[in-house]
């Protein structure tokens, strides 16, 4: 069998180089054409010697996750179906914006953490992403969009690690992934645009701070442990006592100076004056002010939650009151509800679709739908 050289970061790449006799400079080159360049053929790779082309025809191949789907909205907005093989799908969703173009990209096919409010995590955890399949779905956006858009300049220059599954719970193929996506000779991306969401793995926050600080955006959703074992089930193992000493010791590591706390407002569940004061105090407590950004999210419904989205007023009143006590908030917009595309929707329809998906992709086509919406990164994700 072949390695799939989205498989390798570049140590990783000078490695393989190394096996097949060739120094560091051609694994350089190599890693080069396939990430900045979008080379899948190496005969493409001109200034690579005739001699390591063939050795690599031989030993190497170049291969993201297949399209199963694909939906393209009026506003530029793209969300992609990806086969992982025995019947798993994952999704990625690209969000246009003036001054920025984000990509949403998954870790795991599935989730297995189980959030109430997340209708991946009610689809259950099938298996983790290995790098070629995380860093394949950049690889693919990327090199898709510039020959969509018609530029030979960047498009993605914000990844969010937000899609299906928990990343810290698939820790190592992450951050080799990272590694790609920061690295100068790949995606060049800063660190300050590469966010990690994290339903609260305490002790791999601590060693991604260690390994490959990125920003940080922490999902709480509740003011109190009673409420958050309900809603997030892994905080009966990482209570938010322990959360927010982590999130203050990755703060030392991280390349902002703030950790972002992402908080889905359900209608009666957490969304009470009393819940704001509560957070206030329990935000108050563990640093001083500015240490950390709130984004408010309206719930997305789905009939298996059995919860419903905070009204307008309750969003706007909950806002008001950890503003007023100086905490930085905003509440993210509501998009892609009619495609399944926004926040804790990933995939909640995956499996009905993955059938049809397998037969389109047999037949080398793409489903081109005019859709509206999806989601957006959080208006925080910018330097």
């Amino acid at each position: 069998m072949t390695a799939n050289l989205l498989d390798y970061d570049l140590d990783g790449l000078a490695a393989f180089c190394e096996r097949l006799g060739e120094k560091r400079f051609r694994a350089t080159q190599l890693f080069r054409w396939i990430h900045q360049k979008g080379a899948a053929q190496f005969d493409d790779m001109t200034d690579l010697a005739k001699s390591l082309r063939e050795k690599l025809r031989t030993t190497a191949h170049i291969q993201a996750p297949v399209v199963l789907s694909q939906h393209i909205s009026s506003d530029g907005t793209i969300k992609w179906l990806f086969d992982v093989g025995g019947g798993n799908a994952i999704e990625t969703v690209f969000i246009p914006e003036d001054d920025r173009g984000t990509l949403c990209v998954s870790s795991q096919a599935g989730c297995a953490v189980g959030c109430r409010f997340c209708s991946t995590g009610h689809q259950g955890f099938s298996r983790n992403l290995n790098p070629a399949e995380i860093i394949g779905q950049l690889w693919f956006a990327e090199h898709f969009l510039r020959k969509h858009l018609g530029v030979d300049e960047r498009v993605i220059s914000n990844v969010v690690m937000m899609g299906m599954g928990e990343p810290l719970q698939n820790y190592q193929p992450v951050v080799q992934s990272l590694r790609v996506m920061l690295d100068d000779h790949g995606y060049g991306l800063s660190r300050r645009r590469v966010t990690v969401s994290t339903s609260g793995v305490v002790p791999k926050m601590d060693r991604l701070g260690q390994d490959c600080p990125v920003a940080l955006a922490v999902s709480l959703h509740a003011p109190n442990d009673v409420l958050r074992d309900n809603l997030v089930p892994l905080n009966r193992s990482y209570p938010l006592q322990e959360l927010m000493q982590a999130c203050q010791r990755y703060l030392a590591f991280a390349p902002r100076d703030f950790i972002t706390f992402e908080y889905c407002m359900l209608d009666g569940v957490n969304d009470t004056a009393v819940h704001a004061a509560e957070l206030v105090q329990l935000i108050q407590s563990h640093g001083k002010q500015g240490w950390c950004k709130l984004n408010l999210i309206p719930f997305n419904p789905f009939p298996a939650s059995g919860l419903k989205r905070s009204s307008n007023a309750a969003v706007q009143a909950f806002s008001k009151i950890v503003s007023d006590a100086g905490i930085i908030t905003t509440v993210r917009k509501t998009r892609g509800d009619d495609i399944d595309a926004a926040c804790g929707q990933l995939a909640g329809d995956v499996q009905d679709r993955t059938a049809v998906g397998k037969r389109i992709a047999k037949q080398r086509t793409f489903v081109l739908t005019p859709v509206f919406d999806a989601p957006e990164s959080q208006r925080d994700n910018q330097p």
